[in-house]
């Protein structure tokens, strides 16, 4: 597919909320403008009044207009065909994209408002939610969560892994999938230049700072 020129407007705060987002558009060839609105600018209200759900991540592919991450990986899978081959596979991809957003909830919940007293239980608790995405990369033996080609869900997955592993390094060491899926993706030769970048290592991996 020929590249999207898309736009991602983002407050710094929010950064951390387009990983997958940059690592998909990275992995499928595209080229994208981010401009990144500091917390000042934001606070006089101008571009909030603009945001349909008065927050951003921003994301514009020429006049159309997004918000809410997920939704910029939904579309960016059907452009590129990355949300399954057919009805069942798409249903089967929504459903462990959803199961992904319900990790990064509770990790950001844990970074954002139990760091200090909730951080090594959260850790020990991890092998409960990891456990369930092991069983499905070792059932399906193609090295992806839904069929035979990656998905934006994969995407979403590798990322949240990324942050994990920056977390606990030792968090995938119980889980020999996994670790074959964040290996296997990271050698993608886009989405390798891209983490190897300068762009992509000065980026905080949230907006308070913890990690």
């Amino acid at each position: 597919s020929p590249p999207l020129n898309d736009l991602l407007t983002l407050c710094h705060a929010e950064v951390g909320r387009c990983g997958a987002t940059r690592i998909m558009l990275s992995d499928q060839g595209q080229e994208w403008k981010e401009i990144v609105v500091n917390f000042e600018e934001w606070m006089k209200g101008d571009l909030k009044k603009t945001c349909v759900f008065g927050q951003l991540p921003k994301f514009e592919d020429g006049d159309l207009v997004l918000f809410q991450s997920n939704a910029f990986l939904r579309h960016l899978g059907r452009r590129h065909g990355a949300y399954g081959k057919n009805d069942c596979e798409a249903a089967h991809i929504d459903m462990f994209a959803d199961g992904v957003e319900d990790l990064r909830t509770k990790y950001l919940k844990m970074i954002y408002q139990e760091y200090e007293t909730g951080k090594d239980a959260y850790i020990k608790d991890l092998p409960n939610h990891l456990c369930k995405f092991e069983a499905v990369l070792a059932k399906n033996k193609s090295g992806f969560l839904v069929g035979d080609s990656i998905s934006f869900a994969d995407y979403s997955l590798f990322e949240v892994l990324l942050n994990h592993q920056v977390l606990s390094p030792t968090c995938l060491d119980s889980f020999p999938a996994l670790n074959s899926f964040v290996a296997t993706l990271s050698a993608r030769p886009k989405i390798k230049a891209f983490l190897d970048s300068e762009d992509y290592k000065k980026l905080p991996i949230n907006g308070n700072g913890k990690q």
